[in-house]
């Protein structure tokens, strides 16, 4: 029999709180959970507009998508923040596809002024490649060299190349030589960008054992079209994956479903506040189980549950919200991620993931391992090796330092007090004026949030934060809750989960109505 009563440690009975009026939105939210909300891509987009006669009436729909979407400094991909590796690849996707099918003189247009955005992008991309190279999106040193080629091909970057892939070339080997003597198949997390074959390199690929249990490769619209157009012209099933992934508008995400990965997180979020009203833990309740039946003893879970791909980020939140409410999973699966200094989020990857760690270190805290437990006492000291400024710290999923920094206060706390010390007086130093958080030169409801469920879980647990502190941000996250949300988590591109976001300000602002 499965308890549905959380175990959150100091949570307060409902008679001692003050009036709370989040729940109608939580309920909301919670009912809305399903195959994942996320934002259109112009890099997927792109692809999608390639298929041209294969899929007449998706290929135009993108099309129109891409020429509504050019930014203003006639770029593609995120306007806020501007990332690179995210305006490079959307870019260049999107130059293709128009070249390949654009035929109005509106489009040659977009075309000429993408390549003055490239121009000035391909020098500050080498710049921050050089700076921080686990700031890349997923997958950029394996596509940008193909997209690169072809742009060549077409005559679109003559001799541009080298300058874009100078600072690849080292990411690239490490990558390649982890596939060595093995092609890429649905089990391994380089089909999602299998898009990196190219027209010339099909021979990297298993075709046999590509595609997903929903047509799709790799749960990627991008790495699908490719496959549809360059492995199986016109695969029926691929195209079925994607007439359901396209939006109306034309828009395509960088990934679906993610189904998993948004069930985890809101719980997570909302498992925080430590709330003990019955009617929300009751539409708690399909979603842990939903996660349970996809649970795998060997190796856990991927970000969808048609994900043959599993990782030890989605697996270790999972772990941490289902041992919560009391379902029967074994630390076991989270430990098969253990490498010899840290733990791994996918097995072929290039370099660590921060929060990966940090979220098996809350798995553990929820197995009951003390602070003397050898894995905790590894990643405590991985943790402590990859400090930024002896403060916070950078992850690749993510573009804000607050989102692995907040994290790591909510998991470590009990293990390292000082190290998490520390870090709490790095957020409240950069607490803005207004009482919001943002690492772009504003505040942003996301951040903020972040910091928010830090403190106040700081706070429970006997740290140091003043009320004022706290009232502040949350009054500031009251007036700026509502969406639509910068793009700050990385993927293939700068990309929201709007859920997901949303479950983290909900989640601050119960705990800061304590």
């Amino acid at each position: 029999m499965v308890s549905i009563i959380p175990k959150i440690p100091n949570a307060p009975p409902s008679s001692q709180r003050k009036g709370i009026t989040m729940q109608p939105r939580v309920r909301e939210l919670l009912t809305e959970i399903g195959s994942g909300k996320m934002s259109d891509a112009a890099y997927d987009t792109a692809w999608v507009a390639r298929l041209g006669e294969i899929d007449w009436e998706l290929s135009t729909r993108a099309l129109a998508w891409l020429g509504q979407h050019q930014l203003s400094d006639g770029s593609w991909g995120n306007e806020y923040p501007l990332y690179y590796h995210d305006r490079v690849i959307s870019t260049l996707a999107a130059m293709i596809a128009l070249t390949y099918r654009g035929r109005r003189r509106q489009d040659r247009v977009r075309i000429e002024r993408g390549l003055l955005a490239l121009e000035k992008i391909t020098d500050n991309v080498s710049l921050q490649l050089q700076s921080d190279p686990n700031g890349a999106t997923v997958g950029f040193e394996m596509i940008t060299p193909t997209l690169v080629a072809e742009a060549e091909r077409l005559g679109l970057i003559k001799q541009r190349g080298d300058r874009i892939l100078s600072e690849l070339s080292r990411l690239r080997k490490i990558k390649m030589s982890k596939l060595e003597g093995r092609k890429i198949d649905r089990t391994i997390s380089t089909a999602f960008s299998a898009e990196m074959a190219g027209s010339d390199h099909i021979s990297l690929l298993d075709v046999d054992n590509l595609q997903g249990a929903n047509g799709s490769v790799g749960n990627s619209p991008a790495a699908t079209v490719h496959f549809s157009i360059f492995v199986r012209k016109g695969d029926p099933r691929g195209l079925h994956y994607l007439r359901s992934v396209v939006g109306e508008n034309g828009g395509t995400p960088f990934a679906a479903p993610f189904d998993i990965f948004e069930r985890s997180w809101i719980l997570w979020n909302l498992a925080l506040t430590g709330t003990d009203d019955k009617e929300l833990l009751e539409l708690f309740t399909p979603h842990l189980d939903y996660l349970y039946k996809h649970w795998d003893r060997q190796s856990g879970v991927g970000f969808s549950a048609v994900s043959t791909s599993k990782d030890g980020d989605d697996t270790s939140l999972t772990f941490d919200i289902l041992r919560r409410f009391n379902y029967g999973v074994e630390l076991e699966t989270v430990l098969h991620y253990e490498e010899e200094e840290y733990f791994r989020c996918y097995d072929l990857e290039a370099n660590s993931s921060i929060t990966a760690n940090v979220h098996v270190l809350g798995a553990l805290k929820q197995a009951g391992a003390a602070p003397d437990h050898p894995a905790v006492q590894k990643i405590i000291k991985f943790l402590m090796a990859n400090r930024r400024d002896g403060h916070y710290w950078l992850d690749k999923w993510h573009t804000s330092p607050f989102y692995p920094t907040a994290h790591i206060v909510i998991a470590a706390h009990d293990y390292d007090h000082s190290m998490c010390r520390d870090a709490v007086e790095w957020i409240l130093e950069r607490q803005r004026p207004s009482g919001g958080w943002g690492s772009f030169g504003v505040s942003t409801a996301e951040e903020t949030a972040y910091c928010l469920q830090a403190l106040n879980v700081w706070r429970t647990h006997g740290g140091a934060v003043s009320e004022d502190r706290i009232q502040r941000a949350a009054s500031w996250l009251e007036e700026h809750s509502s969406p639509p949300y910068p793009y700050l988590w990385i993927g293939k591109v700068l990309y929201c989960p709007e859920h997901v976001v949303t479950s983290s300000i909900l989640s601050a602002l119960m705990l800061s109505r304590k």
